[in-house]
């Protein structure tokens, strides 16, 4: 090939492989994605999201002496001729992969242009949520350097808080605030009783996350969404095809025969994550919703997991923020807060990366005035 031809495979499909960091990547079966530390990057996760018109694929991507470790991409066709893939909290690097910023965005460099080969021609830009965090409430997040550029949108949340579970009960608890402990023991000296629910009582989750939304504004999944979760999750765990000891739960709290408050917690690896919450809007003083974290939380340690995520906050206090009131909840129960770097892009077509940007912020725009309408 001429050096001009390589120059125009390079514009379209990335620098030839072996990069700096990244030696090669080659596609895989989707349940070697199992191994993956974070369930965003599962082959059940890809799986699960093939269901909604996703395609999921999964490749193994060599880091030299870092060692070989899963990717998974998931990609979705928005229009005729209009398609963009996404690395949900991805790659993953080797633990002794060199942690400065600049090394970190030369690998993202890398496998950007290393996929572009798998993707259809179509493809306008390749997402990713890279997973690397700083943690502090005053520390800025990881950067990330151009030829990325800011999403639209983030798609998963940018800042979380964990709660390490190594200690004992007891001293999960002195680590959180004052009032946090009190609202968990005045919830079981006033009756709240949490227990773990099956699929069959999903139905009623759901209409009580129908009243949490309207009460705070937020968008929700339909009613299939979370169905499809249990569902699948069921099926994946008779397959045997997850080692990491997952397992996906559904508690309610309850008074008096009252459902009062839900939660759906994901258990796998060194992790539970809680992923949804609905609350009623009666009965709000007997605190339920601090007895069902605390609750999980225990569940989680039991499980063996390592710390316990919250999964998204905003990223500093801000009164003024529509969703202070989630920062003061899930803050409150201690641990640590962490920044990543949030969604980017890495465009392949110019033009319908810049239009689907452009209307991405027009609808994060309206929904965060909505949810500001919505905490007044």
């Amino acid at each position: 090939m001429s050096f001009r031809g390589r120059m125009e495979r390079e514009a379209v499909h990335g620098p030839a492989l072996p990069g700096r960091y990244l030696k090669s990547i080659l596609p895989t079966d989707l349940a070697k994605c199992n191994e993956a530390d974070s369930f965003l990057q599962s082959g059940f996760w890809g799986s699960f999201k093939a269901r909604f018109g996703w395609n999921a694929r999964s490749f193994l991507a060599d880091w030299g002496e870092g060692g070989t470790l899963p990717l998974l991409l998931i990609r979705r066709r928005l229009a005729p001729h209009f398609s963009f893939a996404y690395v949900p909290w991805g790659p993953e690097l080797p633990e002794a992969f060199p942690p400065e910023d600049e090394a970190r965005n030369q690998a993202l460099r890398e496998l950007a242009g290393a996929l572009r080969s798998f993707l259809p021609e179509d493809t306008a830009f390749i997402r990713f949520d890279p997973p690397w965090y700083t943690e502090g409430p005053e520390t800025a997040p990881p950067e990330i350097y151009p030829p990325f550029s800011p999403a639209g949108a983030d798609i998963q949340p940018a800042d979380t808080v964990t709660v390490d579970l190594s200690a004992a009960e007891e001293a999960i608890l002195q680590g959180m605030k004052p009032k946090w402990r009190y609202n968990i023991h005045l919830a079981q000296r006033k009756g709240v009783q949490v227990r773990q629910a099956g699929e069959a009582e999903l139905g009623r989750f759901y209409e009580l996350l129908q009243e949490t939304a309207k009460r705070d504004g937020i968008a929700i999944h339909g009613s299939d969404y979370y169905r499809t979760l249990f569902s699948h999750y069921r099926d994946y765990a008779q397959e045997g095809q997850d080692r990491r000891g997952m397992d996906l739960r559904l508690y309610l709290a309850e008074h008096t025969g009252d459902l009062i408050a839900a939660v759906v917690v994901l258990f796998r690896g060194k992790s539970g994550v809680y992923l949804y919450g609905a609350s009623s809007d009666h009965k709000r003083n007997l605190m339920a919703t601090y007895a069902l974290q605390w609750q999980a939380m225990r569940d989680a340690k039991t499980l063996g997991c390592r710390e316990y995520d919250f999964f998204g906050i905003p990223p500093r206090e801000d009164p003024a923020h529509p969703m202070a009131g989630l920062y003061r909840f899930k803050t409150g129960f201690g641990g640590r807060i962490r920044h990543r770097p949030g969604s980017w892009d890495y465009t392949y077509r110019p033009l319908a990366t810049r239009f689907f940007t452009a209307l991405e912020s027009a609808r994060k725009g309206l929904r965060n005035l909505k949810r500001r309408f919505f905490s007044l």
